[in-house]
């Protein structure tokens, strides 16, 4: 089997959708002599926004106190491989082709679903190589999702709030369950969730099992100097050291608590202030990217993957704040099917009246047509497009080189504007 060959077998599994549950996948790494169990030190991220912030900049942190640094994040923007990395080294293909061609019968036998595959080809691939450390995404939720079989000696949850609602409850406590139940016995949780309500289940769940619950909010002091496309300077105070003007390639303020996460599990587990401070600036060496990360320059193109409205919410303020130069601001977006979409537009709707809606490129993408539709519900006026290409070449039209354009609602989006624009 050769790579292409693999890709071909993997993606059709979306077909399976998602099932939660745990059995397929443990079923999946017995049958490849149980890789899981051999990760090294394992940091597992769970919460709706903010986990690709955190999972790289405890990555970052670790590369550079000299560990070798096993991370699994989802989903890709332009190669399946960006979602297994060493180092910030994508997975080789032809490793890729391997462990799928000893996955394919236990695979087809299970059923089993797109994400739970590629969580065991990664674990796979960090057991052999002998990682010092997992840092662990989860896909969707915690208690079901397939990441849910590692020992964690760290779990980390930066936020809580609504999102995919069908699947793990229609409030804020019940997601904030789901997500807790990967906290295990014994370990060390460091969380910024800061609703009552969604911390309620944390602590609980750390209580049961006996874990070390640390929350940011009383227990970390951060301040933010300075803010800018592409550059945060800050600084945070824990109960044992002070790390003054820290740097990081992130947009945005509200990123600080994030990063002050990762400053946490690697400060707990005896990474020096150098390694911290080193790790933080060379946060984009593990394939961070289109978060709120600027593309063009005249104009301006900012490409973000939030796509929720708590997210979109957060990058559209600090795209306010950061904007006031520009004349005019744009926005190109789309969303898949099960989005908050009324929500989403009236953030969009706070930042431009200029939107452009679009179609994604899977088919779980919610209509450009019914999006139009909802803007015009809203009384925004939007401009239908057929993909990102046509947006832009309509957008160009109208924006002169010092205004801003934002490209949100999806990673699908943003990685076609990556393979357009890059």
């Amino acid at each position: 089997m050769n790579y292409r060959q693999a890709i071909d077998f993997l993606f059709p599994l979306h077909r399976f959708g998602m099932k939660p549950g745990l059995e397929r996948v443990r079923e999946l790494l017995r049958s490849v002599g149980d890789p899981h169990r051999r990760l090294g030190l394992v940091v597992h991220i769970a919460g709706t926004n903010g986990k690709g912030t955190v999972a790289s900049a405890v990555a970052a942190i670790f590369q550079a106190s000299g560990k070798r640094v096993g991370l699994y994040s989802s989903p890709h923007l332009l190669s399946f491989t960006e979602r297994i990395r060493i180092n910030g080294t994508p997975i080789p293909e032809d490793r890729v082709a391997h462990y799928t061609a000893e996955l394919v019968e236990p695979i087809t036998r299970l059923k089993a679903t797109f994400f739970e595959a590629t969580t065991v080809i990664a674990m796979r691939y960090f057991s052999e190589e002998q990682v010092d450390v997992a840092v662990i995404e989860t896909g969707m939720g915690g208690r079901l999702d397939a990441t849910n079989v590692v020992s964690s000696r760290y779990v980390v949850i930066p936020s809580i709030s609504l999102d995919h609602t069908d699947w793990l409850g229609p409030t804020v406590d019940r997601i904030a369950a789901e997500k807790a139940a990967i906290i295990k016995p014994s370990g060390v949780v460091f969380t910024a969730v800061e609703d009552p309500s969604a911390q309620r289940p944390i602590t609980e769940r750390a209580r049961l099992v006996g874990a070390d619950l640390h929350y940011l909010d009383g227990e970390v002091s951060i301040d933010v100097h300075s803010e800018e496309i592409g550059r945060l300077d800050f600084s945070v105070r824990t109960a044992d050291r002070e790390y003054r003007h820290l740097e990081a390639p992130v947009s945005g303020a509200f990123h600080a608590s994030n990063l002050a996460l990762a400053v946490c599990v690697a400060e707990h587990a005896g990474v020096t202030a150098l390694s911290i401070r080193n790790g933080l600036a060379a946060l984009n060496q593990t394939g961070y990217r289109a978060r709120m990360e600027m593309i063009t320059s005249s104009p301006k193109l900012v490409l973000d993957v939030s796509h929720n409205p708590a997210g979109i919410a957060m990058s559209v303020d600090v795209l306010l704040r950061l904007s006031r130069g520009c004349s005019k601001r744009f926005v190109i977006f789309g969303l898949a099917e099960d989005k908050n979409a009324v929500d989403i537009i009236a953030c969009l709707g706070r930042f431009s009246s200029n939107l452009f809606v679009v179609n994604l490129p899977v088919e779980r993408g919610l209509p450009s047509e019914t999006l139009a539709g909802l803007c015009r519900s809203a009384g925004i006026a939007a401009t239908l497009c057929d993909d990102f290409r046509d947006a832009y070449r309509k957008v160009l039209e109208k924006a002169a080189a010092e205004d801003l354009i934002l490209v949100t609602g999806s990673f699908y989006l943003a990685g076609e504007v990556l393979q357009v624009l890059q």
